[in-house]
């Protein structure tokens, strides 16, 4: 019987890898993120880090794609980034219904996001309700969002002074020229004593909500099939302390390094 011949067994064999499964991808991912919310993201020395941007990018390897952390943007540009399909992936985000149009969230959270606010030591507001609010000055971040029902009511009933850089808030707050702005508990914690505002700003006990942080992928980047995976690995990762283990270490990684963009 006839053997094979070298040029028939290289056909057999190319044609061999094109029916097997691959673990790799050619394709490299574009992902951004909150430049200014540690321990989940935050941009330093022109890099994306944090728990978030961690977690992203170990998923993706397990599923064979190599993720770029893109740390160009504001926040604002980089959901607008994903809408448009020139990014694949936000690495944390709120799901609020008017990002459902363009991304598609995990199941599982990333992080719960305790909100309080943030007030002048000097100046605290009374806070026991929204409505002590009304007629308040609210300082916001470009692109931020609180859950949909807090949103509506600060621009319902509040004046709001948006700013591009978190630094912008903290200054006016600590200067009395607006009355409280609504963060994460631990990161408005990490970020007022980072930025040397500690002493001048502090947060309200009373939590206005629980937010939660969901890795979310962009409805143009065709990732949608991986959510059941991700939300497995992510069930695992609180399971077994991961989580937490991560969000102290880029805690204290955020606290200890040297500042190298103008908001830390």
């Amino acid at each position: 019987m006839m053997q094979p011949g070298p040029i028939l067994l290289s056909v057999l064999f190319s044609a061999l890898l094109v029916l097997l499964p691959s673990n790799s991808h050619s394709r490299t991912l574009k992902a951004c993120g909150h430049p200014f919310y540690p321990p989940v993201s935050w941009i330093n020395d022109k890099q994306l880090m944090g728990l978030a941007p961690a977690v992203t990018q170990q998923l993706f390897a397990e599923l064979g794609y190599r993720v770029e952390l893109r740390a160009g943007y504001n926040w604002k540009r980089c959901l607008l980034e994903v809408q448009q399909g020139n990014a694949d992936i936000v690495v944390a985000a709120y799901h609020i219904p008017s990002r459902d149009a363009y991304l598609w969230f995990s199941r599982v959270p990333v992080i719960a996001d305790p909100i309080t606010l943030f007030v002048n030591r000097q100046n605290p507001i009374v806070y026991t309700s929204l409505d002590d609010l009304r007629g308040k000055v609210t300082g916001l971040l470009l692109g931020d969002s609180f859950g949909e029902d807090l949103d509506q009511f600060l621009l319902d009933n509040t004046r709001i002074e948006y700013v591009s850089r978190n630094r912008q808030n903290f200054d006016k707050l600590a200067h009395q020229r607006i009355d409280f702005m609504p963060i994460g508990l631990l990161s408005g914690r990490l970020q007022s004593r980072k930025m040397g505002f500690h002493e001048l700003i502090m947060p309200l006990e009373e939590k206005v909500s629980t937010e939660l942080y969901f890795l979310a992928v962009g409805k143009n980047s065709g990732l949608q099939k991986h959510l059941p995976f991700i939300n497995d690995r992510l069930k695992e990762l609180h399971r077994n302390g991961t989580i937490k283990r991560l969000t102290d270490q880029y805690s204290l990684q955020y606290l200890d390094q040297i500042a190298t963009e103008p908001d830390q």
